[in-house]
């Protein structure tokens, strides 16, 4: 009895210490959820300019990121046509996303296409898009198999109704959810509210090690621009920066 009482101590000292080396998410993630459409400028530069770094500041770990291409579109008729807010392009590249992340599961793959895809928007060269396969090395025959193909269309449809159910409704893109709850103008600071839900070990952005502002300690003021949902279809303006 005696040993088993020392030995008991030990194991409990044994398991913190294990504990503590556990990476991040190892204590649960925090739902980050980002819903946008291809063409609005302020999504094309919301992912290339702020939520690519979350791969390279280690805040992957702490988050469980998903993507919904669809933003301000409307389904329309009994066919179920989607009309897009910047036009038919949109509807494409939305398609196109939407299957890259039914071919790829790996969110470091279809991420990367849609970051890739993304910059060329926002580099007005949207045309330009299916470079995006070889510059990563990325077979384009599932992708564009899906596009093409009734499967694209469900995959659009599927990402509308999730968007359309959102409690409290979107009024804009891009539309970022931290752990459930929309942060509305605010969304280029989304790192902070992140840091704020996570309940693991925070990695060392979260300190403001490595980044511009210790986004653990202040909140930068909303004002980011959006593009509003306006109820209608725009006109497809190529390469315009307007929402």
């Amino acid at each position: 009895m005696a040993g088993s009482r020392r030995v008991l101590p030990l194991l409990l000292l044994l398991s913190s210490a294990l504990g503590s080396l556990l990476p991040p998410a190892a204590a649960g993630k925090v739902p980050l959820a980002l819903y946008y459409e291809s063409l609005c400028p302020y999504c094309s530069r919301f992912i290339v300019n702020h939520l690519a770094g979350i791969f390279d500041n280690g805040v992957i770990d702490a988050v469980e990121l998903q993507l919904f291409p669809y933003g301000n579109a409307h389904v329309r008729g009994s066919n179920n046509t989607i009309s897009c807010q910047h036009g038919p392009d949109e509807c494409l590249l939305n398609t196109v996303e939407a299957c890259a992340m039914d071919a790829w599961p790996d969110l470091k793959v279809h991420f990367g296409f849609i970051n890739c895809v993304e910059d060329l928007v926002m580099k007005r060269r949207r045309g330009e898009w299916e470079s995006c396969f070889n510059k990563l090395g990325l077979d384009s025959k599932r992708v564009t198999d899906c596009y093409k193909s009734e499967r694209g269309h469900e995959l659009s449809l599927k990402f509308g109704k999730l968007t359309d159910a959102l409690v409290p409704p979107h009024k804009y893109v891009p539309w970022v959810v931290v752990d459930g709850q929309p942060i509305g103008e605010d969304y280029e600071n989304f790192l902070f509210y992140v840091c704020k839900a996570y309940k693991g070990q925070p990695p060392k952005v979260c300190h403001g090690s490595g980044s511009r502002r210790p986004f653990i300690k202040e909140v930068v003021k909303a004002g980011n621009g959006v593009s509003y949902n306006s109820g209608g279809v725009e006109p497809d303006r190529s390469d315009d920066d307007s929402n």
